[in-house]
């Protein structure tokens, strides 16, 4: 049952909206306007607040900017009962901490509708990347339970970036951060082209990522994004590490050791008739023990759980991608970067812009005005040597 808290000095529109909320099966609590502690907000812990503020101060909005200022109450969205005359005054300013608004009178069911969509974006807001605007954790159980509970058929894939930590470790996390975005585009990209079109993914934070997709795709995606994943990640690295094809770091005892470039462990498991998948838990198991096995092979590779009582854990697709300062493939950033046309940071700035959203790159950095049409027309040209 959802909470709305409604604060209001208005005793009749108090008493029609709980009214129609009680009936709509929220559970409703009521405040005076003059309220000025959140304490009892914090301990009610409502789902949204409704706040009437058609003839209040400035001043009286006060309550508005304590919620979103403190962290336990950071998060609930507020939504605003005015005047046009307040609205003209500019008095909704978001630093007050209004996140919607309607003109009083509201129409209970108008209301209703902003309400829900409050609630779900703040949600969403909450359980989801604040890097790459995925949706994370909560979300992802949550479709995972629908699914299960409806008896649908799927293939849940669990991505891992294998060494991830060294490449933070030296490279630092900025950079790491790249990294990350380019995997979540990656794993967008692949998803468009060779999933279907209601497939998801997630990212459940740091370097792991999750997509769910039908039984019959799975494979395709495992295999593609890999591809993608092992021509374009060793980039990150700098020229010497990238020939090597490894970073020299240390480990815990603060040993030196050779770490190998970036790789991705992908663990698929599969809810079908035949399988025994009851909840969201025995799936995480599946995926546990088959990335404890694939963390143990090198390289790149996906693996699926598609095994009955009596068949034994199947091998790995193995998909190993050498890449030293010979190999043919060259992606367009770093062709106009060789050429001399095009600096890091403009590049950076660019890939930004790219993987954040999924315009083509050389369309981005001749927007910006970094190249012009020539350049990008020899680098596509030379970037046909490279395919």
């Amino acid at each position: 049952m959802k909470k709305i808290l409604i604060i209001s000095s208005d005793g009749k529109l108090k008493e029609v909206l709980k009214f129609c909320f009680d009936g709509w099966g929220y559970e409703v609590f009521l405040e005076d306007a003059g309220i000025e502690d959140i304490t009892l907000i914090k301990k009610i812990s409502p789902d949204v607040v409704v706040a009437d503020v058609y003839s209040a101060s400035k001043s009286r909005l006060e309550i508005c900017r304590l919620l979103k200022d403190d962290f336990v109450t950071a998060f609930i969205p507020i939504v605003a009962l005015i005047n046009k005359i307040q609205l003209r005054d500019q008095l909704l300013d978001i630093k007050q901490g209004i996140d919607d608004y309607l003109i009083k009178p509201p129409d209970p069911l108008d209301l209703r509708v902003r309400i829900e969509m409050a609630i779900k974006r703040s949600q969403y807001s909450f359980y989801s990347s604040p890097l790459t605007g995925l949706p994370s954790g909560r979300i992802i159980e949550e479709l995972l339970k629908e699914k299960i509970d409806k008896g649908m058929n799927f293939s849940f894939g669990y991505i891992d970036i294998d060494n991830f930590k060294c490449f933070n470790d030296v490279y630092g996390y900025l950079k790491g951060d790249r990294v990350i975005m380019q995997t979540a585009h990656m794993l967008y990209t692949t998803i468009k082209k060779f999933g279907n079109r209601d497939d998801f993914i997630g990212h459940i934070g740091g370097d792991d990522f999750v997509f769910i997709s039908s039984i019959d795709k799975y494979a395709e995606i495992s295999k593609n994004f890999i591809s993608s994943f092992d021509s374009l990640i060793p980039f990150h690295y700098s020229h010497t590490d990238r020939s090597n094809g490894y970073v020299v770091a240390r480990d815990r005892t603060r040993k030196l050791k050779n770490v190998p470039l970036m790789s991705v462990s992908l663990a698929v498991a599969i809810k079908d008739a035949s399988s025994d998948i009851k909840n969201v838990i025995e799936i995480n198991e599946k995926i546990v023990e088959i990335k404890r096995y694939l963390k143990t092979v090198p390289g790149s590779k996906f693996m699926s759980d598609r095994r009955n009582r009596k068949e034994h854990l199947s091998g790995p697709s193995i998909n190993n991608k050498e890449h030293t300062s010979g190999s043919l493939y060259k992606p367009l950033g770093q062709i106009l970067l060789s050429g001399g046309g095009l600096s890091p940071d403009q590049l950076d700035e660019g890939l930004m812009v790219h993987w954040k959203r999924g315009v083509i790159l050389g369309e981005v950095l001749k927007d910006l005005g970094f190249i012009t049409e020539d350049n990008l027309r020899d680098a596509l040209r030379e970037k046909d040597l490279y395919k």
